[in-house]
C-alpha cells in the first residue's frame, strides 16, 4: 500500500511542496516523514478538514556520515527557515541519531526509520522528479488502518506514555490502540 499512500501525497500541493523544497537541497537520502505524513492521512480518514491536526514540525531526516554533527543539522534548518519560514522544519541527519537512541548505527536514513516508536509513524516520502517515493518499513496498513502501535515491544511502555502524552486518541477517537499490555484497571 505504499503506493496509495504515494499517490495521496501527490494529490496534495501542501505534501509535495515541502518534498521538493528538501529534494532541491541536494542532501543525501533525504527525505520528510512521521508526523508530517501521519497527520494528514489521519485527519482525512477521521473526515477532518486538511491541516486540523498539523505537526509539530517537518521532520527532514537525511544521511551522511561526513556531516554527522548538530551544527550542520542546524544550518540546513536555518536554511530551510529563512528560505521557507512558513514551515517548522526540523533537521536530524540520521546517522548521528543511533547513538542518541541507544541503538546500533544504521546504515541508511530507511534503516533509521524503522527504528522511529510507531508503526503508523515510521514513514517518510521523497521527491523523485518522476514524482513521490514512499519509505515504510512496517507497511502502511496500520497508517490507513487508524492503528496506533509500538515498532518494537520492547519499547511498548515508553510508546503508550508518548501516545497518551501527545493526546492522539483525543485528537483522532477512531484509533485503536495495538500492542501494548494495559494492566486491569
Amino acid at each position: 500500500m505504499p503506493e496509495a499512500l504515494a499517490r495521496f501525497i501527490a494529490a496534495r500541493p501542501d505534501l509535495v511542496a515541502p518534498l521538493r523544497i528538501v529534494a532541491a537541497l541536494g542532501l543525501p537520502d533525504a527525505w520528510i516523514g512521521a508526523g508530517f505524513l501521519r497527520n494528514p492521512v489521519w485527519d482525512d480518514l477521521s473526515g477532518l478538514a486538511p491541516g486540523s491536526n498539523p505537526p509539530g514540525d517537518v521532520d527532514v531526516v537525511w544521511f551522511d556520515p561526513a556531516r554527522a554533527t548538530a551544527a550542520a543539522d542546524a544550518a540546513i534548518e536555518a536554511t530551510l527557515r529563512a528560505s521557507h519560514p512558513g514551515l517548522p522544519w526540523s533537521v536530524r541527519n540520521q546517522s548521528r541519531m543511533a547513538a542518541r537512541n541507544g541503538d546500533a548505527p544504521y546504515g541508511s536514513t530507511v534503516e533509521a526509520i524503522a527504528h522511529w516508536p510507531e508503526t503508523a509513524t515510521a514513514i517518510a516520502a521523497r521527491w523523485t522528479g518522476d514524482g513521490v517515493e514512499v519509505a515504510a518499513p512496517y507497511g502502511t496498513a496500520d497508517l490507513f488502518g487508524l492503528v496506533l502501535r509500538p515498532a518494537s515491544p520492547a519499547r511498548a511502555e515508553a510508546f503508550a506514555a508518548r501516545a497518551a502524552a501527545r493526546g492522539w486518541t483525543r485528537r483522532w477517537p477512531r484509533l485503536t490502540m495495538a500492542g501494548i499490555n494495559r494492566s486491569p484497571a
